[in-house]
């Protein structure tokens, strides 16, 4: 993208930052470490393993879950590092941590929260100096946590009154056929290109871990406790905009 996204996290420790407000994101990792394990346990090759290991998040914002997402993926290296070949990995492995986002983000608070006893290096690695700076099949081990399901751009039509993909709602949980339809043929084209830019940096047979909230296929957002509160404060707030109380884009 030619501009920094307004999504970009709240820095800071105050009471609307990221820090402060991202115990969701964290009850995440925290709840699946032991899958991740397994999956490392399985999938990763010792062969990958030599003196120095790359780590890469992808969405780090100003942690400081992103610590707890490394610590779990350099923990589960370890232990299959020592399970097969009894040897200590703290004697054999260098690793390096690379914590990536938007340019704008707030690296600062990021690195003024590191764990002091970690076993890593790190470096800030922000917007695309990521792919300028690295070479190709660089990093073993990419972890992106919550920060898969952003779409780059609006869905064409979506603010456009008289397209019938036209979302007159504050939120699309599935209800409007066609204003889904647009949101999934746009996530499809960012999964694509993103997951593409990915596969040029890791190594061969390293390992991406996405995490994040979904759904079955065939379950709809309308249906789910949450998506029927957001359509409903949804036909409140348009009720309020036919009243003209207040602005319909609003």
């Amino acid at each position: 993208m030619s501009t920094t996204p307004e999504w970009v996290m709240i820095g800071g420790e105050g009471p609307e930052s990221y820090n402060q407000n991202s115990s969701y994101q964290r009850a995440l990792l925290e709840a699946a470490k032991e899958k991740m394990s397994e999956i490392i346990s399985a999938k990763l090759s010792l062969e990958l393993i030599s003196d120095r290991f790359y780590v890469a998040d992808f969405g780090c914002a100003s942690g400081p879950n992103t610590f707890v997402a490394v610590q779990n993926i350099i923990d589960a290296v370890e232990e299959k590092y020592k399970k097969e070949t009894g040897q200590n990995p703290v004697d054999n492995i260098e690793f390096q941590v690379l914590f990536n986002d938007f340019t704008n983000n707030d690296f600062n608070t990021l690195f003024q929260a590191l764990p002091a006893a970690r076993r890593y290096y790190s470096a800030g690695v922000p917007g695309s100096f990521f792919e300028r700076v690295l070479p190709k099949k660089s990093f073993h081990i990419g972890v992106i946590n919550y920060a898969f399901h952003f779409t780059s751009k609006i869905p064409k039509g979506i603010t456009d009154r008289d397209s019938p993909s036209w979302n007159r709602d504050m939120h699309c949980t599935g209800f409007n056929e066609a204003v889904k339809q647009a949101y999934l043929d746009q996530y499809s084209a960012d999964t694509k290109d993103l997951l593409d830019a990915r596969a040029e940096e890791i190594v061969s047979g390293g390992l991406m871990l996405l995490f994040g909230s979904c759904l079955r296929d065939g379950d709809k957002m309308s249906e789910t406790s949450k998506g029927i509160v957001m359509d409903f404060i949804g036909e409140s707030l348009n009720d309020l905009a036919q009243q003209g109380i207040i602005d319909q884009d609003k």
